[in-house]
């Protein structure tokens, strides 16, 4: 697949302090970009991942280490949602794009079984993420899961599987040849929102109008967090020191089916 046709960048936002100091914490605490990386950011149309584009794109400018940066989207062709709009922004920034359609919600009906569409959906895009950083030689992928969302599948995991487990940090993939890191798990979400309505970042309102099932529990775990920090302000910050060594791979080292 070859990338979007991108011209020189029109512009380059900055991201304030407060966002590039715990993204630079991340990135050297679990030893996430090397010399010479190849990054290809999944970017969804989200505030998170075009938060984290942006983040990594003016990190580039002065990181110690060379590192490439290229962005994907893979489109599920579901009915009230197109990220297509992306395209030229992406093109205005001047970084190699792919765009990759998939008929997620289509092939849903035949093969989704017990699962949820926001499982079955993760999976296959991720998939397709995975086929093309093989393919054009990106050997790390990049991924915007926040601290909030580390400590919502944190208790998801606890209430219901009776496990300490997060999504990880840092880890590769089951066939060994792709990186994968999430440089926003020192950041809040209240963080990448107020970003993206400060740059006036192109957010596709509903990043699928289709996923009905993920806001019943993940919800429920955003609700219960929102009310107990409402009078533990220092809630996040304990969470944190928490979360830390189980968003470590090796936490999982033992146990091959604890993938994320």
């Amino acid at each position: 697949m070859k990338p979007l046709e991108n011209p020189v960048p029109q512009f380059q936002l900055v991201p304030p302090k407060s966002l590039m100091r715990p993204v630079g914490r991340a990135i050297k605490d679990f030893d996430m970009i090397r010399e010479g990386d190849r990054l290809l950011v999944g970017v969804s149309g989200g505030k998170d991942s075009l938060t984290l584009l942006h983040i990594l794109r003016h990190l580039q400018t002065y990181a110690p280490v060379h590192f490439e940066l290229a962005a994907m989207t893979v489109d599920p062709q579901v009915e009230g949602f197109d990220p297509s709009v992306l395209k030229v922004y992406m093109a205005d920034l001047g970084i190699p794009y792919f765009y990759q359609p998939s008929a997620i919600e289509e092939r849903a009906r035949e093969q989704m079984g017990n699962d949820s569409f926001c499982a079955f959906c993760s999976r296959i895009k991720r998939g397709v993420m995975y086929r093309t950083a093989r393919d054009e030689g990106y050997n790390v992928l990049v991924l915007a899961q926040h601290l909030d969302d580390l400590a919502e599948s944190f208790l998801m995991s606890a209430f219901n599987g009776g496990q300490l487990r997060t999504m990880k940090a840092h880890y590769k993939n089951d066939n060994d040849d792709v990186r994968i890191i999430r440089p926003l798990v020192y950041v809040r979400e209240s963080q990448t929102a107020a970003f993206a309505l400060e740059a006036d970042l192109p957010v596709i309102p509903d990043s699928c109008p289709a996923c009905f099932e993920l806001p019943a529990q993940r919800q429920r775990m955003k609700e219960l967090l929102a009310n107990e920090e409402a009078s533990n302000k220092g809630l996040f910050k304990s969470l944190l020191t928490t979360l830390k060594p189980i968003m470590d791979s090796r936490y999982y080292a033992s146990s091959s089916s604890n993938k994320n």
